[in-house]
């Protein structure tokens, strides 16, 4: 007889099938979170690289474009004289072998970059029709560059010729649109350039306008584009003359050098700031370094001259750059750390339940004789099927959403989040299962003792968190990796305390439980009391998210309250309008009736009131008592009473000064103040106020206005309290002098740099997610509880529980530990905030500039973020628990226990 052999169906596939639900449910969540831990390094480099190009491009080609200059040899160079170095064959031909060597550091925006000739400073023009504001001549430089047809579009006339030779009397000219109509310059116009040999005439055959006039080619040397009305550096009244620039053939290169005054060669390479990336800051800086002073200056001497110079203020703006980014990037590494570790314990827990759901089938297959490797690779096997294809969808998904930034960190967070998912559920069955067993000993909260490891350990992770705390007070944000890591460490300590006192705490409360009456009090906190001791992770968990959402929660208060302070303190109000000279009279009504403005207040400011005993100048603002009062009572800023600037003597006027007007001063004596028109009042300091509304960024003098001379009392400035004023109908209601400010634009300045908001929606997508987390902690262990409850309640039911008694029992035995969540995450935040404080600063993160007017920002606990995280957790965990305890007690199994019972 043939034998009939066996078939076995493989492992994966009959696992697989035995639950249809876990494997969807576990590829979700791998899924879900390869994809956040891939987008976020993604967009950490996207706002970065934003900021760094907003940074180049703010800075503008003036300081970033990289300038090489070589005058005229004295001896010619490699036998050629200072003609043939300035024909524009040899220019041209400089800056072909110069491009790669500067590309190769900087990376350089070829269709802006330029080369030709010019001088280092202007000839006087002495044709009478050329404008001169203070008597003076006016200047014209002489500029022959590469590239003209390309970079102008012709408005007038034609493009310049030339004929290439040094020793012509006469030269064609193009000017820009603005330079024509600020010196009266027209088509034919001749302009005699001075020069050893006789003047030179320059005809004027063409207007020009630039196609791209913020581009490095105009912008470079904006004189190209627009004249400059310059002073001489002469004490006295202000002497200007009109300065332009005259574009030559790029051709005419030898025409520059025939003028006899300093020329020089020059060739602009401009940075393609489309290119910026931030991860190459370091390359970026050494680049320009070594251009500057180093390797490849001696290497671009070589090829195009002895003597060439070059210069960039490029440098300064990565440094500026650099030092803003490394102030942000720890602040967004708190967040970041705080996330990940709540969702690798998420992913540990779904490991931990789907080995508690198993734990009856996987103690018998190893009493059954299977091994440990053999039971734990066919495990991981079951799990990696599941999680790597997950892992690649969430990955996939990342680099589709978030374009335009470096694949290697994302790939490595989505992996480092797979090996996790994968590794969980064999990890835990292994430790659970070494030895042959079909029964485990007991392991609730207050049964099992803190081992000698665990000890070890958790003094560990304290020495780790005190030294990152010491170090990160004693070094500020310089300290790196600390910063993000510090929050997260504190949370941990927090959990592992907790857990050393949640056991006794609870059989201290027991006891006077005992003694009430009725069963579910003293047993929801026996039920509590017992525990598994895996709840560590959902406490490890919450603990971290309810930390970093309270540390980050008072890190985006603090940056908007910092926003708003600097804000303020530059505008005084929420608008408010400045003229030079006196405002109409009936203005203020018509202000008044702008919609969004609640009220008005009037001041008249001179600036160049000076006090007879001194020699500075002190703003004088004069104001109406009450108003100014009442204003100063809603900003908050100096806040004054009425009677402070009403005085009896009608000679002397009480005034309000600033700290340092006051000690110059003193608070005893009056004395003089000589205002602009030559006039003078007698004040005397009777207050002292930091601040003050009309001019809250510097020194000051508040006094009645009603008290000043009629010239000095008109109004030049009105402070406007609203919430929302309409900045279109104020601008338009404004006079043509005046110049209107809001603090919403004001507040919007202060975070233009991509940088800056890039990484606050960072911080609190990050944050958001980490919450997220949390609460699928939360979910995850009532999950792994709900059978032993489900089964509890259907005993208890036999012995007479009442359904109101049985929905109690699971609230009451679910709110120890949300309760030791809750205000263990408050008191951690808290403490948080308050220890890492001293060593944050805000304001790199709150306003663009390192400069703010209002100090820094230091971080301080915001109420709020500590505790509505805290009651989210209690009221999901009692609303999960009622949940479950209303849905049991309806169960058809639970009817035919109690079949007596009414329904």
């Amino acid at each position: 007889m043939r034998s009939v052999p066996s078939v076995v169906a493989p492992w994966v596939r009959t696992r697989l099938r035995a639950a249809p639900g876990a494997a969807p449910a576990l590829a979700l969540l791998v899924a879900l979170t390869s994809c956040l831990a891939g987008a976020l390094p993604r967009a950490v480099d996207r706002y970065e690289d934003a900021g760094l190009r907003h940074s180049l491009g703010q800075a503008g080609p003036e300081r970033t474009t990289v300038r090489a200059t070589a005058s005229i040899p004295e001896y010619g160079e490699s036998g050629e004289d200072p003609d043939v170095s300035f024909s524009p064959e040899a220019v041209e031909r400089r800056f072909g072998k110069l491009l790669p060597v500067v590309d190769g550091s900087v990376s350089v925006d070829r269709a802006q970059s330029a080369y030709g000739t010019t001088t280092d400073d202007g000839s006087p023009a002495l044709e009478p029709w050329l404008p001169r504001p203070t008597g003076l001549p006016a200047e014209v430089t002489l500029v022959a560059q590469s590239g003209l047809a390309g970079h102008a579009r012709v408005s007038e006339g034609r493009l310049p010729r030339a004929t290439g030779r040094p020793d012509v009397d006469e030269a064609e000219a193009a000017v820009s649109t603005a330079t024509a109509k600020a010196m009266h310059i027209k088509l034919g116009s001749v302009i005699h350039v001075p020069r050893p040999s006789g003047p030179l005439s320059v005809r004027i055959t063409g207007i020009v306008a630039p196609r791209d006039p913020a581009g490095a080619y105009w912008s470079t040397v904006p004189l190209l584009r627009t004249p400059a009305l310059e002073r001489l550096p002469e004490p006295g009244p202000p002497q200007t003359y009109w300065h332009g620039a005259l574009l030559l053939s790029p051709k005419a290169t030898l025409t520059v050098l025939g003028t006899g005054r300093n020329a020089f060669r020059y060739w602009h390479f401009a940075p393609d700031t489309a290119d910026g990336q931030a991860h190459d800051l370091d390359r970026l800086r050494s680049g320009v370094a070594s251009l500057e002073s180093g390797p490849d200056l001696r290497r671009a001497r070589s090829l195009a001259d002895p003597e060439l110079t070059v210069s960039t203020g490029l440098d300064d703006v990565v440094i500026a750059f650099g030092r803003l980014r490394s102030g942000i990037s720890p602040l967004v590494g708190v967040a970041a750390s705080g996330t990940a570790t709540v969702a690798a314990v998420v992913l540990l827990m779904a490991g931990g339940l789907a080995a508690e759901r198993r734990h009856a089938e996987l103690a018998l297959l190893r009493a059954r004789g299977v091994s440990l490797p053999g039971l734990t690779g066919r495990l991981l096997a079951e799990t990696a099927v599941v999680a790597v294809p997950a892992g690649a969808l969430g990955l996939a998904a990342a680099l589709v959403l978030l374009p335009g930034a470096r694949a290697g960190h994302a790939v490595a967070a989505a992996l480092a989040v797979t090996l996790t998912a994968c590794a969980a559920l064999p990890v835990h069955a292994a430790l659970t299962h070494r030895s042959v067993r079909l029964t485990g000993p007991r392991e609730d909260m207050a049964s099992v003792r803190p081992s000698r490891r665990r000890t070890v350990a958790e003094l560990t992770l304290l020495a780790l968190a005190a030294g990152a705390v010491a170090t990160l007070r004693a070094r500020g944000t310089s300290a790196g990796q600390l910063v993000s890591l510090a929050p997260v460490l504190t949370g941990v300590i927090a959990a592992l305390l907790l857990l050393r006192l949640y056991p006794p705490l609870l059989r201290r409360l027991a006891r006077p439980a005992g003694r009430l009456r009725g069963p579910v009090a003293p047993l929801s906190l026996a039920r509590a009391g017992r525990t598994r001791a895996s709840a560590a992770m959902p406490l490890l968990a919450l603990l971290t998210a309810l930390t970093t959402a309270a540390f980050g929660g008072s890190v985006l208060v603090g940056v908007a309250g910092a926003r708003d302070h600097a804000a303020l303190l530059t505008v005084g109000a929420d608008a408010r309008l400045d003229s030079a000279t006196a405002l109409p009279a009936g203005l203020t009504a018509r202000v008044g009736a702008v919609p969004g403005v609640r009220g008005v207040t009037a001041a008249a400011i001179t600036y160049e009131a000076t006090p007879t005993d001194g020699v500075d100048s002190v703003p004088l603002v004069g104001v109406d008592p009450p108003a100014y009062a009442g204003l100063t009572a809603r900003t908050g800023l100096g806040a004054i009473t009425a009677k402070q600037l009403k005085g009896t003597d009608r000679h002397q006027l009480p005034a309000i000064a600033s700290p340092a007007v006051a000690r110059n001063y003193g608070t005893r004596q009056p004395f003089s103040v000589r205002l602009a028109d030559g006039s003078t009042v007698t004040v005397r300091i009777t207050a002292v106020r930091d601040r003050t509304p009309a001019a809250p960024a510097g020194d000051f003098l508040v006094v009645d206005r009603a008290g000043l001379p009629s010239s000095a009392a008109r109004a030049t400035t009105l402070l406007l309290t609203g919430a929302h004023p309409d900045a279109a109908a104020l601008r338009r209601t404004a006079p043509a002098s005046a110049t209107a400010r809001l603090l919403t634009e004001e507040r919007a300045r202060y975070a233009d740099s991509p940088l800056q908001t890039g990484a606050g929606h960072v911080y609190t997508a990050a944050v958001a997610a980490g919450a997220g987390f949390a609460v699928l902690a939360l979910l995850l262990a009532l999950l792994r509880a709900a059978p032993e409850r489900a089964a509890l309640l259907a005993r208890l039911r036999t012995m007479g529980l009442t359904r109101a008694q049985g929905r109690r029992l699971l609230v009451l035995e679910s709110l120890p530990q949300a309760l030791l969540a809750a205000v263990g995450g408050i008191l951690t935040g808290w403490a948080a905030v308050h220890v890492l404080s001293p060593g944050i600063d805000l304001t790199t993160i709150a306003v663009a500039s390192s400069q703010t007017p209002g100090g820094e920002a230091v971080l301080r606990p915001d109420p709020w973020s500590l505790i509505l995280p805290a009651l989210t957790v209690v009221a999901l965990a009692v609303g999960v628990a009622a949940t479950q305890a209303w849905w049991t007690t309806r169960r058809s199994s639970v009817r035919e226990l109690r079949a007596g019972d009414p329904q």
